[in-house]
């Protein structure tokens, strides 16, 4: 998900799978190279994401660049383009769009570095990180005041029902292997009716949608804000959506009580500034953990998913961490407790037809 990563000794090499595509490559590499004053014997693999684009590191006159291979016909990167345009307008770090070719799917942008948020906290000590936690915070404040609607897709009831149904659809049936019966069909509607009506009940900002440490970028000199990253599926929705992110992360886990101290201060901040947070903060915790849940059953979709279709099966190695998250925020609330004893089930926690699952009168 992430552009940068830390650049080995030994660049890797490039390798292409469509000789077409290299060629159009090594052309449009020629061309930028001469415009841009590129160094083409220094382009390595910089990383690949959880999508078909590809990011190469490439060194020039001015420093390193960055460049996104992304296939048209698989990619889309008018987003990408849009919204790194918003970020800059918003006076967040994000990537310039330094050359584009729209019709072949090569772009040349500024790099941030090469160590992500990810990549330079320490996991022994939760309270050391809190610097860099505050200025995520502080850029997602930065981000959310740029709001505005009509300018990004609506995050409406439709796409949240469609992120929703990730998780029967390829976790329990295609990766556990159970058939949803019309018990667990009933559960699953009626826990997604409720999700879904928490979370639209929210104000609706600019979110991210991967507001993470994965895709924030260190440093790379004092002062200097952190970098945003892979913010290309942004949508107009929920303002609980991105500190959810942030706070319970799909690859990294905090335990509660740092979680609440960065929480807190956001909602403090985004007060002070004037973002609908509302004025008890038990109230907004408890639609961030509804919004979290949104997302966990969603990313456990798509973890089966990228396993399952794309051949990705590393992402599936941090399910216990977002089934965490789920069984967690389910046990907290009354309302949920039959979609805990189906979460429960389908990962053998309980033996199995003990309970029911919110049967129909």
């Amino acid at each position: 998900m992430s552009q940068a990563t830390t650049t080995p000794l030994i660049p890797d090499p490039i390798v292409w799978t469509d000789s077409q595509r290299a060629a159009q490559f090594e052309r449009w590499l020629v061309t930028t190279a001469a415009q841009h004053h590129l160094q083409p014997d220094t382009l390595r693999l910089a990383s690949a994401d959880a999508s078909f684009r590809r990011y190469f590191r490439i060194n020039s006159a001015a420093g390193s660049r960055i460049i996104m291979d992304a296939p048209p016909e698989r990619e889309n990167s008018q987003p990408f383009v849009k919204v790194a345009q918003l970020m800059h307008d918003a006076g967040l770090h994000a990537p310039e769009v330094l050359a584009w070719d729209e019709s072949l799917g090569f772009m040349l942008l500024s790099d941030l570095g090469s160590q992500t948020m990810m990549q330079v906290i320490d996991k022994a000590k939760p309270q050391a990180n809190l610097p860099l936690y505050l200025q995520a915070v502080d850029a997602l404040i930065r981000w959310q005041l740029a709001s505005r609607p009509d300018v990004l897709p609506p995050y409406d009831e439709a796409l949240l029902r469609r992120e929703l149904e990730l998780f029967p659809d390829w976790y329990l049936v295609q990766h556990k292997g159970l058939t949803i019966d019309k018990d667990m069909r009933f559960t699953l509607d009626n826990s997604f009716k409720q999700i879904i009506a928490a979370n639209l009940a929210q104000p609706s900002v600019f979110v991210h949608r991967d507001f993470m440490p994965r895709n924030l970028m260190a440093p790379t000199t004092p002062g200097e804000p952190l970098g945003v990253l892979d913010f290309q599926d942004a949508v107009y929705g929920p303002i609980t959506y991105d500190i959810a992110s942030l706070m319970r992360d799909a690859f990294l886990s905090w335990e509660e009580d740092f979680c609440l101290d960065v929480t807190v201060r956001y909602w403090e901040k985004a007060r002070q500034v004037g973002l609908p947070v509302g004025e008890d903060f038990g109230e907004f915790y408890r639609a961030v953990e509804w919004m979290g849940l949104q997302r966990h059953l969603k990313v456990a979709g798509i973890f089966a998913r990228l396993t399952l279709r794309d051949g990705k099966p590393q992402y599936l190695a941090d399910t216990p961490r977002f089934i965490h998250y789920i069984r967690s925020t389910c046990a907290r609330y009354r309302e949920l407790k039959p979609l805990l004893r189906l979460i429960d089930k389908a990962e053998g926690i309980v033996e199995p037809d003990i309970f029911g699952f919110g049967r129909q009168a």
